[in-house]
């Protein structure tokens, strides 16, 4: 199977090829826009593996929540592949990835991902027993009170450390921590078995915030 995973909705750009159980990867961090890297990065793997894009099994991406441009970016890439080449794909929120990768790092399942969603604002989620829930825009002293047994992932965790803490009752929090295309990889493979294939739905993106113009007049 040859899969290719993309992610663009964060600070981060990140590309994996999946072929022959094995992944071939790109990850950069610190990126303002992504539209100057996806492609190239994309290429890069294809050139690396050996195959190209017409040679795909599927695709999979995260849909959001994140930055506007970020999320647009990696659907309308997805799109483009998949609609030239008849390719059906796969999407998985920005939450559910970062929360997937947690639990695999800290050997836990109870995850609380807070993404810094600007505004004074976080795209919050809880991820436990392999699934996400509570999905939402939340202040920082609105979110889910959890307890001392959680661990909290994600950039809101750095831009509203104090307050999170304090809202949740979680004492120990990573905010370095990103979506990986690699993970979206395993979470696709994990549908693919359970399920018996893709859904073939439209490529379409998950934004959580309709309003960024109205809010920002505040």
């Amino acid at each position: 199977m040859h899969l290719l995973a993309i992610d663009t909705c964060t600070e981060v750009c990140s590309v994996s090829l999946y072929s022959n159980q094995i992944k071939t990867s790109r990850f950069v961090q610190g990126v303002e826009k992504s539209s100057g890297l996806i492609l190239p990065l994309c290429d890069e793997v294809f050139a690396e593996v050996g195959i190209e894009p017409k040679d795909l099994d599927g695709i999979v991406y995260t849909k959001g929540p994140g930055a506007f441009t970020g999320v647009r970016m990696c659907v309308g890439v997805v799109q483009g592949i998949s609609f030239a080449h008849d390719i059906p794909t796969m999407g998985f929120s920005t939450l559910e990835v970062v929360g997937f990768g947690a639990v695999k790092k800290f050997n836990t399942d109870k995850i609380a991902v807070a993404l810094d969603a600007r505004m004074g604002e976080v795209y919050w989620g809880v991820y436990q027993d392999q699934k996400l829930t509570n999905e939402s825009l939340r202040k920082p002293n609105e979110i889910d009170v959890l307890g001392q047994d959680f661990i909290g992932v994600g950039t809101g965790w750095g831009a509203y450390e104090q307050v999170l803490s304090e809202s949740s009752g979680i004492g120990n929090y990573e905010a370095n921590f990103y979506p990986k295309s690699e993970n979206l990889i395993d979470l696709c493979l994990t549908y693919v078995n359970e399920k018996g294939g893709f859904d073939d739905k439209l490529p379409l993106p998950t934004y959580l915030r309709n309003n960024v113009a109205h809010k920002s007049l505040k």
